[in-house]
């Protein structure tokens, strides 16, 4: 249902989300952490960036670090930086007897679709990262012990 790129996003903000507040974090050891190819997450993070959801840093001792709390970024946020998802608004098949009234199927989907990007709207990522009762994604990370000091790696917990 969702593209490679809205997953990889999802992983590198739940991996940000877990790290210190006002420390970056360098964005091998996101990839590592979040399991994404290296070249694939330059792109993810662009996006991120363009889209005011992360502060990029280059240099000794950057990387990249949440512009806002994590209870202030919807799960929607993430999605339109990537991928958004696009609502039907006229027959895809672009018949004239339909117009802007959709027909039954394509009203249905586009319902769906609506339902979703609510669903997404309300969810942050902070919820996301604390529900009660699941395990917490990239758990076997996050509540790992420290990986030990490597140059240019800082270590998550």
């Amino acid at each position: 249902m969702f593209s490679q790129t809205v997953e990889y996003a999802l992983r590198a903000m739940a991996t940000l989300a877990s790290h210190p507040d006002n420390q970056f974090c360098p964005a091998p050891r996101i990839a590592e952490v979040a399991q994404i190819p290296a070249s694939y997450l330059s792109k993810v993070l662009k996006h991120l960036v363009d889209a005011g959801l992360l502060r990029g840093q280059r240099g000794p001792g950057g990387g990249f670090m949440l512009r806002r709390p994590a209870s202030e970024i919807s799960i929607w946020d993430v999605v339109e930086a990537v991928d958004p998802i696009r609502r039907i608004k006229t027959c895809p098949l672009d018949l004239g007897a339909h117009k802007t009234n959709l027909c039954p199927l394509h009203r249905k989907l586009d319902n769906v679709l609506a339902d979703m990007e609510k669903a997404f709207k309300e969810a942050t990522l902070s919820e996301m990262m604390n529900q009660p009762g699941y395990p917490q994604p990239l758990c076997d990370f996050v509540n790992s012990t420290p990986a030990p000091a490597v140059e240019g790696r800082t270590p998550l917990a």
